[in-house]
């Protein structure tokens, strides 16, 4: 048996005035994710636990079959994980990310998209401000993807610590969300540190001329320390594979004793090469019992509010991963296919959202009765609502009903 699971990051959303009162899965023209829920299975999977916010961290881990209440280490355990960081049993780990806050309100939680040199060099300079400080504890920075990198620091105790993920908060006022309770102050000490290193640092300077957003700081969140979770294999006993361009579903990967293949020219955003993901995720079917395909761009899409983007990335999908995919399948005698979004992403708010999503799955003994289109609304007038999320592994890869 061969299995595939795709991943079409937060593409799941509520109803759009400009689209008619439709959501961009109503809208896209998909006929691959459409004939996948005609001829399979459609419901509604949750995928946010009660006491957990909707982030990709806890989603995917509930979608791959594992309970957050057990699994989950906290964002940046996961990510570091996929940098392949040694962390100590006295470490913590946090994202650290580029934003731009102008007048005390989060205006881009991704610093414009920086670009991989930029964000390495802003880094450098931040990391050898704080250090030469003299931090309370050993603190390190690791460069990650884009606006997303890696701290750690050696001691102390964060378990009390609250903090906010900055895609949270678009066009809001970030001082009610800035690190707080146990701990927070050396945070915010050294986030202040690195406005003042960034606010005249020359490429920032350089992005102010091309009117372009500037990293005007770091935000520091998702702690938590080394992750521990059993191998997809000791769980279910099927070897894995994990196409994706984000660290966190890398990490993730990792922790699953999942291979982690990479394909030239795919990224985060809408520019990613979508049918080198949908090849490459076709090859490594002749090699791995279960291969997931993750494609980021309908969220980072839904996070800027443009529904134009979020359409025509889930159409792309469509076209240049599922069609191959299923194509691929079809020349093994038995398969499955699961298409789902980790979690919801609003265009309205630009936030993502705790409702269930909307899961098609197709192949052997997994045949529907009533057809319906993969979208929102065909998927809550189904029989099939799976309300502990990490079951529906259970059901994806079972023998029998």
């Amino acid at each position: 048996m061969k299995y595939a699971i795709i991943i079409p990051d937060g593409a799941a959303d509520s109803p759009i005035d400009e689209l008619g009162g439709k959501t961009p899965l109503e809208v896209a023209h998909k006929p691959n994710m459409d004939k996948v829920a005609m001829t399979g299975r459609i419901g509604t999977v949750r995928t946010t636990p009660a006491g957990f916010s909707a982030g990709s961290d806890v989603c995917t881990l509930c979608l791959l079959g594992y309970d957050p209440a057990k699994y989950h280490p906290g964002r940046a355990p996961l990510e570091a994980a996929a940098m392949g960081l040694q962390l100590q049993p006295q470490d913590w780990v946090f994202r650290c990310n580029f934003v731009t806050i102008v007048d005390d309100k989060m205006v881009d939680h991704s610093a414009g998209h920086i670009k991989d040199p930029e964000a390495r060099t802003l880094l450098s300079a931040v990391a050898e401000s704080i250090v030469s400080a003299g931090a309370a504890s050993p603190v390190t920075f690791y460069p990650g993807v884009s606006y997303r990198n890696l701290m750690t620091i050696s001691g102390g105790d964060f378990s009390r610590l609250a903090a906010t993920p900055p895609h949270d908060i678009p066009d809001q006022p970030v001082r009610g969300h800035l690190p707080r309770g146990a701990g927070s102050q050396m945070l915010l000490d050294m986030m202040q540190k690195a406005h003042d290193v960034l606010k005249n640092h020359d490429v920032n300077l350089v992005r102010r001329q091309f009117g372009e957003n500037e990293a005007t700081d770091i935000w520091l969140w998702g702690q938590g320390r080394a992750a521990s979770v059993p191998s997809f294999a000791q769980r279910f006993g099927k070897q894995g594979a994990m196409i994706t361009a984000v660290d966190l579903l890398r990490g993730i990967a990792n922790l699953l004793g999942w291979r982690n293949i990479d394909v030239p020219g795919i990224t985060s955003y809408h520019d990613t090469n979508y049918a080198a993901q949908g090849r490459y995720t076709c090859e490594a079917l002749d090699n791995y019992d279960i291969v997931c395909c993750h494609v980021e761009a309908p969220d980072e899409a839904s996070h800027q509010g443009d529904y134009a983007t979020k359409i025509a990335s889930i159409e792309n999908i469509d076209r240049y991963v599922v069609g191959p995919v299923l194509e691929k399948l079809a020349t093994f005698p038995d398969w499955r296919l699961l298409i789902m979004p980790d979690h919801a992403t609003q265009c309205s708010t630009r936030k993502h959202h705790d409702a269930p999503v909307p899961f098609a799955m197709a192949g052997v003994q997994r045949q529907g009765a009533v057809p319906r289109l993969y979208t929102e609304a065909d998927a809550r007038q189904s029989d099939l609502h799976v309300e502990t999320g990490y079951e529906l592994m259970d059901y994806f890869l079972a023998a029998r009903h």
